[in-house]
């Protein structure tokens, strides 16, 4: 299955334009609120997801009205705000060149009015992909899809879309010793496996099955990549979209959270992810290896507030950093305020 190369967005939500080149590995996205994380991530996975199951039928336009939900369903307002009319364009391209092409305008209401260009060949080669939102969806499976089916409801629909790939049954035959070190992993760090009954999940430890809504938010995320590392859906060639992996989780466990991803990565799954964490980030630079691809994106505003991006493959090439600027203000401050009191 050939990964996600390169993107080039016109007049996008809070992007005027952007063109960026990805990594075949772990793609870590940064910058401050409103500079267009999570709508990178949506659009990127809207486009993986319409080359399998009934996201086919959808298509792109379809599915990037359904992952965004604008209000009303008027795909005009994904495009980039101000008072003249605006046309938007997407272009997403895969390795071997296949691209996949939609234009719109700020006058755009309909799906159907959506350009979209290059999507039967795109279609030809399935991208398994999964999208974890930075809010825990499992613990609130029961009667969700049935729910969903039947009702407009104001929820994004990578809510519906994670569920049901997490209700997706264990793969046959035996489990690679590659997966099964993960799963290992996993359970260690999640003490327990995690099992479905009915529409409910369960954490099964030796103090039994303990439902979701009994657990902490972080354990529940990392429950749920237990679940799509075992029924096969982050296989080599899958795409995982996952924003904010540090939501709600102690940062005791963030090494192993970045080690999962790694080794996913050395495995052959694509990653984007969007982080705001300090030590997500230094924990990706402590534990990558030389051979691992991991490349670090700045979103951040230029002096004409348009959002820009600018890529290291290194974390100390990242520039801006956001983050780490914050933190070292932070340190500073500290050593300030600890040097004046032992002054006085």
């Amino acid at each position: 299955m050939s990964k996600i190369t390169h993107i080039k967005l016109q007049n996008l939500t809070a992007f005027e334009q952007l063109d960026q080149a990805f990594s075949p590995g772990v793609n870590v996205l940064i910058g401050a609120n409103g500079t267009g994380k999570t709508h990178l991530l949506k659009t990127l996975y809207a486009a993986c997801a319409i080359t399998v199951g009934e996201d086919v039928e959808k298509g792109f336009g379809l599915k990037l009205r359904s992952v965004f939900n604008p209000y009303e369903g008027r795909v005009g307002r994904l495009a980039r705000r101000q008072s003249t009319s605006i046309k938007t364009r997407i272009v997403i391209t895969r390795e071997g060149g296949s691209k996949l092409t939609a234009d719109f305008s700020n006058h755009t209401n309909k799906v159907e009015d959506i350009r979209v260009t290059g999507e039967v060949s795109w279609q030809k080669e399935p991208l398994e992909s999964a999208y974890i939102p930075v809010k825990e969806m499992l613990a609130h499976a029961p009667g969700f899809l049935a729910t969903a089916s039947k009702r407009e409801i104001a929820f994004e629909e990578v809510y519906v879309d994670i569920i049901k790939r997490a209700f997706l049954p264990k793969l046959t035959g035996p489990t690679d010793r590659d997966r099964k070190r993960l799963l290992t992993a996993l359970q260690k760090a999640i003490e327990g496996k995690v099992v479905a009954k009915g529409e409910y999940f369960f954490l099964k430890n030796n103090q039994g099955d303990l439902e979701f809504t009994l657990l902490a938010e972080g354990m529940r995320k990392l429950a749920l990549i237990w679940l799509l590392i075992q029924n096969g859906t982050l296989l080599s060639g899958s795409v995982l979209f996952w924003d904010e992996p540090e939501a709600n989780l102690n940062p005791s466990l963030m090494g192993e959270v970045v080690e999962v991803i790694l080794e996913l990565q050395r495995l052959g799954v694509q990653i984007f992810l969007s982080t705001h964490n300090y030590v997500l980030l230094k924990e990706f630079d402590l534990r990558k290896k030389r051979s691992d691809a991991i490349r670090f994106i700045s979103l951040f505003r230029d002096e004409s507030e348009n959002v820009v991006g600018q890529s290291s493959d290194t974390y100390r090439g990242v520039d801006p950093n956001a983050i780490s600027d914050t933190f070292a203000d932070l340190y500073q401050r500290d050593i300030s305020r600890a040097l004046k009191g032992g002054a006085e």
